[in-house]
């Protein structure tokens, strides 16, 4: 079960949500655990955020910390879904990732420390950022409906 999301306005490092290995396989689904706590990475174009354009705000799958806005959101044709940046600097936290001989950036959940994907200095203005995301590690929220 998801927390509910805290202000995605705060500018405040989020509250730290730390659980077992066995709470999370828990609260989990098998491919969530494999992404989020295994830094794992979903296949290309499988992601069912792949494409879409829904105003709201992405969440974290394992803690609904507030990521991503829609907004932010664009299409990079990697087969991932990719923001420019997220809602704020303490959303998520980066860290150095030399896997499969690379090096490149991984992104995790500031709250939760789960896997989310990696950034590259690829993406559109304003930013020149592409953080590209597995579509599993996430949820979407739509925003509520304005009032006529």
């Amino acid at each position: 079960m998801i927390q509910e999301p805290q202000d995605e306005l705060t500018q405040e490092q989020p509250e730290k949500v730390t659980l077992s290995d066995e709470e999370w396989r828990r609260r989990l689904s098998p491919e969530e655990y494999q992404v989020l706590r295994g830094h794992g990475t979903e296949r290309a174009f499988s992601g069912c955020f792949v494409g879409t354009h829904e105003p709201g705000t992405y969440v974290c799958a394992g803690c609904g910390n507030p990521l991503f806005r829609s907004g932010e959101k664009f299409e990079s044709g990697t087969g991932w879904p990719s923001f420019t940046q997220p809602v704020s600097e303490h959303a998520v936290a980066q860290h150095r990732d030399g896997s499969y001989g690379m090096s490149r950036t991984e992104v995790r959940c500031a709250r939760c420390d789960g896997h989310l994907g990696h950034v590259f200095p690829d993406g559109p203005p304003p930013t020149g950022l592409r953080y590209c995301m597995n579509s599993v590690a996430l949820r979407h929220l739509p925003d509520a409906p304005r009032p006529p």
